[in-house]
């Protein structure tokens, strides 16, 4: 029965295809090929967020889309070789790839007839001889870009998210470009600007574990950009950077990354003069980092601190005392915030230093991430911040502490904010001391319209909406729920 009928469902739908006029094809075909039939310029544009690869690879549908990746104002041109690529050839092998990736990027820049080459991204993990490299940019540049991005590793691999190997010299005249807006450069790229120079259209700079000869090169390169207002800058211990300046009077928004800095190493020191700063990122080993002006048009902050230490033993207790200084430090210069998000790290971390007499008047919210050492810092920035509005608890278990520990618990008035009206606690466990910790928040804030528990499975979630829904309320129309994250 079943290839009986079967062999009917293909007969009919064959004598149905014939009976279609050709007038209808023609209509199908022109619905199904609706995108042909858009301009150019829109076509371009679609193309424009491919790959180079793929947009050319378009080049193969019908003779009508066949220049039309020449016309595209993006290049994103990437010569790395995967690891599985490279271990599978030979010296010589290796070397044809190479120049066979070099003969396309030349090809493709060469056949580019668009009238500004709006974005041009050069990733570049392979043995390329530097001065192909540099005509290309140097391409690109003459072609009036405005968002370039590099990524050079000239010795191929990156190892522990780091590159060592030879590095790519940008070019003096790579500092003449005029047009470009946004910036990006990483890894193997050496940057030493020239002393005097302008970036005059650069609002976006993001500098990803490239070196530097030494700080002045920082400071040299961010005083020829006078219209820059986003700047990122990951660092590590290699990068060449011990004590420089980030002076920028323009700036909005600095993100901030150091990692590895071994205590074996001299320490980093950063100045900042950024009056104008609304955003800050902080994220890695936190060493000596000043700002030489009052923040008095910071919005919104952000501390991770990730302290590099080799053993147990290097936590001495100067060391210590010293750390949570610098921590602690950092947290006064940002009490302008409205809105801040803290990991304040290991238990040395936070142990010595204090965020009193500095109070936070214009935080509204605090996203705070809980774990056993920093339960004093809650309660601290909780007694310093009168006008919070939203608390977002989220918590950070290792495997050696499941659960909090004994501290001294809240007690009495004057931790929760008479403004507190949302309150958020992630990857609630249940332990005695979150319990209280909830119990306070919701007998303690008043106008609280929402409260929400985050568990990570069901079977708890039926215990705590049991336990929570017991605890005393001060606010009566508070809405409260426990949702499961998986």
């Amino acid at each position: 029965m079943e290839p009986g009928g079967s062999t009917k469902s293909k007969r009919k739908r064959k004598r149905v295809e014939l009976e279609v006029s050709p007038e209808e094809h023609e209509h199908a075909d022109a619905a199904v090929d609706r995108i042909s039939n858009l301009p150019d310029s829109i076509l371009c544009h679609i193309l424009s967020f491919l790959p180079t690869k793929e947009a050319v690879a378009t080049s193969i549908l019908s003779s009508s889309w066949k220049p039309l990746w020449t016309l595209v104002p993006a290049l994103d041109l990437d010569t790395q070789l995967s690891v599985s690529q490279s271990q599978c050839l030979d010296g010589n092998n290796r070397t044809q790839s190479v120049s066979f990736f070099t003969h396309i990027v030349s090809r493709v820049l060469a056949l580019n007839k668009a009238p500004v080459l709006r974005d041009f991204c050069l990733t570049c993990h392979s043995r390329c001889d530097p001065s192909h490299l540099e005509t290309w940019i140097l391409t690109a540049i003459a072609r009036d870009v405005q968002q370039l991005q590099l990524d050079i590793c000239l010795d191929g691999f990156i190892k522990d998210e780091f590159y060592r190997g030879e590095l790519f010299v940008l070019p003096q005249s790579f500092f003449s470009c005029k047009t470009v807006v946004i910036l990006e450069l990483w890894n193997g790229i050496a940057v030493d600007p020239p002393s005097s120079f302008e970036f005059p259209s650069l609002k976006d700079l993001r500098l990803v574990h490239v070196f530097f000869r030494d700080g002045d090169c920082v400071q040299r390169l961010l005083s020829g950009c006078p219209v820059l207002l986003d700047l990122k800058l990951c660092s590590d211990s290699r990068s060449g950077l011990i004590r420089f300046d980030i002076r920028v009077p323009t700036l909005k928004y600095l993100c901030l990354q150091f990692l590895t800095f071994k205590p074996s190493l001299p320490d980093y020191k950063l100045a900042i003069c950024a009056p104008a700063l609304e955003c800050f990122h902080f994220d890695g080993d936190l060493r000596h980092v000043v700002f030489l002006e009052k923040l008095a048009h910071l919005v919104e902050a952000g501390v991770w601190i990730h302290p590099f230490v080799c053993t147990r033993e290097a936590w001495t207790k100067g060391y210590q005392i010293g750390y949570g200084d610098r921590v602690f430090r950092l947290l006064k210069a940002l009490n302008k915030a409205k809105s801040l998000t803290l990991y304040p790290g290991k238990k040395q971390c936070v142990d010595f230093g204090s965020i009193y007499p500095s109070r936070f008047k214009n935080l509204v919210r605090l996203n705070f991430t809980l774990q056993k050492s920093n339960w004093h810092v809650l309660q601290a920035l909780l007694r310093v911040s009168p006008n919070l509005e939203v608390l977002v608890i989220d918590k950070l278990y290792s495997r050696t502490n499941q659960y909090l520990c004994s501290m001294e618990p809240f007690d009495g008035p004057g931790y929760v904010s008479s403004q507190l009206t949302t309150f958020r606690f992630n990857q609630y466990k249940g332990s005695k001391y979150e319990a209280e910790f909830v119990k306070y928040i919701l007998k303690e804030a008043r106008v609280l319209k929402t409260a929400t528990i985050s568990v990570c499975d069901t079977a708890l979630k039926e215990g705590v909406i049991e336990e929570v829904s017991i605890f005393p309320r001060s606010s009566k129309t508070c809405l409260f729920t426990v949702e499961v994250q998986h």
